[in-house]
């Protein structure tokens, strides 16, 4: 048996470790079936080439609990150490790594979880274990080893017992840690960071119906009929799956293979995902997974962290900020990758260049897959455009290689239910839609029953109305304002239709300037002037007397600052403003201005200015009662 010393310098190592190297203690059990994994799948390298002793044969992982002896087993069945190889990896290798990183980081580290480049996943055993024992069998038939150490410099490393190739990890919980003798605990831990794993990781055993026994039907003396009983078998019971739908070639799986591992990462998910998006990528950099498009809707606040990292087949985290572009954090899915910089407890994704690489090219892949269903079955894609598009805005707002990209894609749907590219759009529209000043003028709305009149209005020109209703639609049409050429954006609600694309000079007024003169300071007198600006135009003479509008720039600005930029605090916090636009030509103006009694004037005006309101849903509480009370008057 040899005793000895760690080489250490830092006394009493172990409460150093346990305090810096990880933030969350539950990341030993990860750590442990990480290294026996390694250590299985380095057999089957050796194995493949001849050079090891052992056959490979089928091996597995297993974690057992001892609650009684307060103990906790990791075993595998993977290459085995030697006695040396335990003194060189275990004494020194590790513990110089340890030494390093305290030197480096003492101050710094706390909370920080900086630890990987320093090979210390094993030493995260000392987090929740008071003494940690390694039994392990070399593949190369050499004598077993027997490695003990209580969190002190202090080691024994004796001939051990073991008969059988692999390595046995022996956890001595400590006071503090109780709860990972707990099978339910252990349980969800395995299902969290292992479930994955490329080799089977056994914990316990289950009952399941023997698959070779059919149960006979009796007869009894009545002549009732009925079943024996099923037989069941006790089986291991594996907790993980080891070939997962991102490790398999596309050419080898079909839809259902895709829904199911949906259901498999998500069970709680009941609808299924309206497409997927496989990645694999060999070169520059190591790159697998799968991404899945769920439906999304309007709403922006959709729960994100639902994409899942692994490096090969450990789970790592949930935040994959950095890795996937923000706007592609809606979507779900699994990406692996040994090539993401993580740093020790890989809890944090370090700066790196081949980390932006990533990023891009998971941004072209999913335009690209985006191109591929649009062409290959536009009406599908068409279908589920109000699920998607939410993203897709998104991703070209924030993402400029993809907002090149969604030109071939990016729908525009009309408010009749005709769905655009923006090219289509442009040549439907170019003759029709483009002002005397040869600006091509697209028209919008937001919402189809309270815009009714006003989209009414510009269909009666033969005009397009596009519906955009997504949460970021002032972003997007700023967007494409300032990238296309000679185009501007402008909600049917924002003026008189003849107003938002100007074909010639305004139509002649019937009333002379003395007269208008006499209406507008008539209006300013009754109409508040904190609420509306007002304008006479001179319409056509069967256009609403009274038109309710809202300036484009200012609503614009302050729908962008509601969803975050776009304007300065001064625009949110304007009162609302509104154009009330007074059709010179119409016959019931004319008559307000020709009454001689004032009330009367005060009165029609009123109730006009009402009605305006009204159609913009505007008019409320008080307001609209007082209204109500006015019209049945007038009726009577």
């Amino acid at each position: 048996m040899t005793k000895g010393n760690i080489n250490v310098s830092v006394e009493n190592i172990f409460p150093l470790i346990k305090k810096f190297l990880y933030s969350d203690h539950e990341i030993f059990l990860r750590e442990l079936i990480s290294n026996g994994t390694d250590a299985t799948l380095k057999l089957k390298h050796l194995t493949s080439i001849g050079e090891s002793k052992s056959e490979y044969g089928d091996p597995k992982i297993e974690v057992k609990i001892d609650k009684e002896g307060k103990k906790l087993h990791i075993i595998d069945q993977g290459i085995g150490m030697t006695a040396e190889e335990v003194e060189k990896y275990i004494n020194q290798v590790a513990f110089s790594g340890a030494e390093e990183f305290l030197d480096k980081y003492k101050d710094s580290a706390k909370d920080s979880g900086i630890i990987g480049h320093f090979g210390l996943g094993f030493y995260s055993a000392f987090m929740v274990a008071e003494k940690v024992e390694i039994i392990t069998k070399s593949h190369t038939g050499a004598p077993a080893a027997h490695w003990t150490c209580d969190g002190s410099p202090e080691f024994t490393l004796e001939e051990g017992t073991k008969e059988d190739r692999g390595t046995e990890i022996i956890l001595h919980i400590a006071e503090d840690s109780t709860e990972f003798l707990e099978e339910s605990r252990i349980s969800a831990l395995l299902t969290k960071y292992n479930k994955f794993m490329p080799i089977p990781i056994k914990f316990g055993t289950k009952e399941i119906n023997d698959p070779e026994h059919e149960p006979a039907t009796i007869t009894d003396k009545d002549g009732k009929e009925t079943k024996e009983p099923q037989r069941k078998i006790t089986v291991d019971n594996i907790i993980n799956n080891p070939n997962p739908a991102w490790t398999k070639q596309p050419s080898d799986l079909e839809d259902e293979d895709y829904k199911n591992f949906y259901r498999e990462l998500y069970p709680m998910q009941f609808e299924d995902p309206l497409f997927h998006i496989h990645l694999n990528v060999d070169y520059p950099f190591n790159l697998t997974g799968i991404l899945y498009f769920p439906k999304l809707g309007q709403d922006m606040n959709i729960q994100k962290d639902r994409i899942q990292l692994y490096q090969n087949q450990v789970f790592v985290t949930d935040n994959v900020e950095g890795i996937v572009p923000e706007f592609l954090t809606m979507l779900r899915g699994v990406i692996d990758s040994p090539d993401i910089p993580l740093n020790v407890s890989r809890s944090y994704l370090q700066a790196d260049g081949a980390v932006k690489k990533i990023s891009s090219y998971i941004t072209r892949k999913v335009a690209d897959k985006l191109k591929s269903l649009f062409n290959n079955n536009r009406e599908d894609f068409e279908a589920k455009w109000n699920d998607i598009k939410v993203v897709i805005e998104y991703g070209m707002l924030s993402e400029e290689k993809f907002f090149e990209k969604a030109d071939a894609f990016a729908l525009y749907p009309t408010v009749d239910g005709t769905y655009y590219t923006y090219d289509e759009l442009y040549n439907k529209i170019k003759a029709n839609q483009t002002d005397k000043d040869g600006k091509l003028v697209i028209l919008y709305a937001s919402d189809t029953d309270a815009q009714h009149s006003y989209i009414e209005a510009a269909k009666a020109k033969n005009y397009e109305v596009l519906l955009l209703d997504s949460p970021i639609v002032s972003h997007l049409i700023q967007k494409l304002e300032t990238t296309k050429e000679n185009i501007s954006f402008a909600r049917v609600d924002g003026d008189h239709i003849d107003n938002l694309i100007k074909k010639e000079e305004n139509a002649v007024s019937r009333l002379d300037e003395d007269q208008k003169k006499a209406l507008d300071e008539l209006l300013k007198e009754v109409i508040p002037s904190e609420k509306f600006m007002v304008q006479l135009e001179a319409m056509d003479s069967d256009a609403s007397p009274f038109i309710i509008t809202q300036p484009e720039f200012m609503r614009r600005m302050k729908e962008m600052q509601a969803t975050g930029g776009g304007g300065m605090n001064m625009f949110g916090n304007m009162p609302e403003m509104y154009n009330l636009v007074v059709n010179t030509n119409s016959e019931l103006v004319s008559d307000i201005l020709n009454k001689g009694d004032k009330a009367e004037q005060e009165r029609l005006i009123n109730q006009s200015l009402d009605l305006a309101r009204l159609s913009q849903g505007l008019l409320k509480g008080e307001e609209l009662t007082n209204f109500i009370k006015r019209s049945y008057t007038m009726i009577k």
